[in-house]
């Protein structure tokens, strides 16, 4: 074999293992969160990836406004995805997942409530549950 042969193989093989990353369903986490626009987006987001940490929150919630930069670090630090929905904008979305109180965090995973939470917790307290799923 020349060197121009292997140098064609190594491509094809490179070409190969690209072509097979992206068949994988479950796209990478964003670095930050996701501002959810609709409930088709919302379901969008929970097929597109297998752990999702929802932030169910309020612009006039004093403990949603705690929450956000902690939601921030998780979804820099951590493999979930992190969505946002407003209640007031998405009043039917919050129904559905029987949010009473804000801010509520629901840990999603592979499409289906693994937890719920009421209020803000601690960094920690979200990080281990994301990990206990992941």
């Amino acid at each position: 074999m020349s060197e121009a042969d292997d140098i064609e193989e190594i491509k094809k093989q490179k070409m190969e293992e690209i072509q097979s990353e992206g068949t994988e369903t479950d796209a990478e986490a964003p670095e930050e969160p996701i501002h959810v626009e609709s409930s088709d987006h919302y379901q969008e987001i929970l097929e597109d990836h297998d752990v999702v940490l929802v932030d169910f929150y309020a612009d006039w919630c004093g403990p949603c406004q705690m929450l956000e930069p902690i939601t921030e670090d998780i979804a820099a630090e951590t493999d979930a995805a992190v969505a946002k929905v407003d209640v007031d904008a998405h009043q039917q979305l919050a129904a559905e997942y029987g949010v009473r109180g804000v801010p509520t965090v629901v840990l999603a995973v592979d499409g289906e409530t693994a937890e719920q939470m009421v209020g803000v917790r601690d960094k920690s307290h979200y990080v281990s549950q994301i990990q206990q799923h992941t």
